[in-house]
C-alpha cells in the first residue's frame, strides 16, 4: 500500500470567478447551477498519480475575504499561508478587475512565504464564454510564466480541465519542493 501523502491546496480568487465550481466538479463530478456564496469550505479528495497518492485538502475562499478597507488587498490572513502547500489561482476570464486582483494576490502570497517561488497553478475560469472575454489566453500565460508557474484555461461549468488543475498543483508542489532541496545541497571541497 503506498503511502497517502496530505496536501493543502488554498483556492483563491475574487467573487464569482468559480472557485466553488471548479472544486465541486473535481470532488464531486457535477456542476452547481445555483449556490450560496461561499463563506469558506474545505473539499477532500484521493488523488493517485502514478505510484504515489495524494490526500488533497482543498480549501475554497470566500472571494469577498479579500476585500476589506479601501485596499481590498491589504490583508492576507495566515490560514492562507501557514501549513499550505500549493495555490490555485482564479480568475474569470470574462473580468479583468478579477485579473488585477489575482495579480496583487500573488504580490501578498510571495511576500507573506518569503519565497523566490511558489507552487502555484493560474487558472482562467470561465473559458466557455469566450464571447463575453475581458483577458486573452495570452496574458493569463505571460503572467503565469512572470511567476514560474503553471496557466491553464479552464470551464467549471463544461468540467473543462478541471482534474488537470488539481493534479498540476500537485506536480508543482513536488517541483518547488524538489527544487529547493536541490539549492540546499552543500558540498565538501
Amino acid at each position: 500500500m503506498p503511502l497517502v501523502r496530505y496536501r493543502k491546496v488554498v483556492i483563491l480568487g475574487y467573487r464569482s470567478v468559480g472557485k466553488t465550481s471548479l472544486a465541486h466538479q473535481f470532488v464531486e463530478g457535477e456542476f452547481l447551477e445555483a449556490y450560496d456564496p461561499t463563506v469558506d469550505n474545505t473539499y477532500s479528495k484521493i488523488v493517485t498519480l502514478g505510484k504515489d497518492e495524494f490526500h488533497l485538502h482543498l480549501v475554497d475562499t470566500a472571494g469577498q475575504v479579500l476585500v476589506w478597507g479601501r485596499d481590498e488587498y491589504s490583508i492576507l490572513p495566515y490560514s492562507f499561508i501557514i501549513g499550505v502547500h500549493g495555490y490555485v489561482l482564479v480568475y474569470s476570464v470574462t473580468s479583468l478587475h478579477s485579473f488585477h486582483v489575482i495579480e496583487n494576490l500573488y504580490q501578498k502570497l510571495h511576500e507573506g512565504h518569503g519565497k523566490t517561488r511558489l507552487p502555484v497553478v493560474l487558472v482562467g475560469n470561465k473559458a466557455d464564454l469566450s464571447p463575453d472575454r475581458e483577458v486573452q489566453a495570452i496574458e493569463g500565460k505571460k503572467l503565469a510564466e512572470s511567476w514560474g508557474a503553471t496557466f491553464m484555461e479552464s470551464s467549471a461549468r463544461e468540467n473543462q480541465l478541471t482534474q488537470g488543475i488539481f493534479t498540476k498543483v500537485i506536480q508543482e508542489i513536488a517541483r518547488v519542493e524538489n527544487s529547493y532541496g536541490q539549492e540546499r545541497r552543500c558540498s565538501l571541497m
